[in-house]
């Protein structure tokens, strides 16, 4: 099965978040095909709830490719013209499955190995799937993860700071507003307190940024709120203290603020060679904290195109990723 073959192949098994049994059984069977062909080993590695990730591997792993198995909804099939393959998933991130294993025939069919294929669930969730992973380590030394990076290598990802902002109030009638406390309108004057907290700025990843992502609360026109809530998320690009800090002050005698999640911002382990760029998203790597090497991102398509309507996938970009993970494999095998 060639890559396109293989991109639709997988998208074509919906697999949203919490549903990847089906493509994760799927890849077991493929891989398997692989490893008899060229003796390797394929396993499953629980994660929770039946679900599980997919390794497999040929010698000792040194380097190890990896890349997620789930997608956003909705679901919707895969289509191809000249140029692309569309589908959820196409680029976020089935095409880079694809090509991984595209690279990994590559390689054995020149005679390396000492390299692994890891394809994990959650990572649009709560990367479950890395955080599994993680501790179950196979000596692997490299951590080339993929990610929609236009086939350009990351020197550095921004990071993930959430917030809930929770609100109470009273109960009233909305003719007679003097007997509640508006727990909305709370929550609106501490929004706009956050808005306007000066972030912190990076040489290399630029400015931090924030998103109030979600707004919740009430019972009626009519009722003055008694309860209310927003979401809060910021793109770290350093040390998350200074924003704590900064918040914590902002909403004071206002609402409860509730940190959720912390990812950190995150440099890149470089080769020389393959353009390079930096991005705002956050990927499973800071999840795998280290445990199977030292990580890389690299992948083919565009983060601008992920979780759209229009999610699609070069067909170029999918064969020149079998190339860049093949030799970036090779390379790092031979610092071994």
């Amino acid at each position: 099965m060639n890559v396109f073959e293989l991109t639709r192949a997988l998208v074509d098994i919906e697999s949203i978040s919490d549903n990847e049994l089906q493509v994760g059984a799927y890849l077991e069977s493929y891989l398997s095909a692989l490893a008899a062909a060229f003796g390797g080993h394929v396993e499953r590695m629980g994660v929770e709830n039946g679900r599980f990730n997919v390794f497999a591997s040929w010698g000792t792993p040194f380097v190890t490719l990896s890349t997620h198995m789930d997608t956003v909804p909705p679901f919707f099939p895969s289509r191809e013209d000249g140029d692309h393959i569309w589908g959820r998933g196409s680029c976020d991130a089935k095409g880079i499955i694809a090509s991984m294993a595209g690279a990994a025939e590559k390689l054995l069919s020149s005679g390396v190995t000492n390299f692994g294929l890891l394809f994990v669930v959650g990572e649009e969730r709560n990367s479950a799937g890395a955080i599994a992973a993680s501790l179950s380590p196979r000596g692997s030394r490299y951590l080339i993860n993929g990610e929609p990076t236009e086939n350009k290598l990351v020197l550095a990802s921004k990071g993930v700071l959430r917030f809930e902002a929770i609100a109470s109030g009273r109960l009233a009638h909305s003719a007679y507003p003097e007997l509640g406390e508006s727990a909305i309108e709370k929550l609106l004057d501490a929004l706009e307190k956050l808005r306007r907290v000066p972030l912190p700025t990076d040489t290399l990843l630029g400015p931090s940024t924030m998103n109030i992502g979600t707004i919740a609360g009430g019972r009626a026109p009519n009722v003055i709120a008694d309860s209310a809530k927003a979401e809060i998320l910021v793109r770290l690009v350093g040390d998350p203290a200074q924003i704590r800090q900064s918040f914590s002050a902002a909403v004071e005698g206002r609402v409860e603020l509730k940190e959720i999640l912390m990812i950190p911002a995150i440099e890149f382990h470089r080769v020389d060679g393959i353009p390079t760029t930096v991005v705002a998203y956050t990927t499973d790597v800071p999840m795998f904290a280290g445990a199977w090497g030292e990580p890389l991102l690299l992948g083919p398509g565009s983060i601008h195109v992920a979780h759209t309507a229009e999610e699609r996938i070069a067909k170029r970009d999918l064969l020149q990723a079998v190339d860049l993970y093949a030799d970036a494999v090779k390379r790092l095998v031979a610092t071994g």
